[in-house]
């Protein structure tokens, strides 16, 4: 049975977005935190970065981190199993 979609008030940068979801609220504050520590952290460094380039930065960033996490769970499912 699919899990039930939720509906959460995320607050980016200053601006309200309802987002909707399987995620707990829990889950989507803490998604919600990273993005706005990512943006902070992309403004310092690039402090007139338009808030579309640094939107695709994350996103480049969170698919990389996926591709990377999927890569590592391939390779350990590849790895024959010990026997005692």
């Amino acid at each position: 049975m699919p899990e039930e979609k939720r509906r959460y008030k995320a607050e980016i940068d200053g601006k309200s977005y309802l987002m909707i979801g399987p995620g707990s609220d829990a889950h989507m504050a803490a998604v919600t935190s990273l993005v706005n520590e990512q943006l902070t952290e992309i403004k310092r460094l690039s402090p007139g970065i338009s808030k579309e380039d640094a939107a695709i930065l994350i996103a480049f960033n969170a698919v990389s981190d996926e591709l990377n996490l999927k890569k590592q769970l391939d390779a350990q499912e590849d790895e024959p199993t010990s026997q005692a």
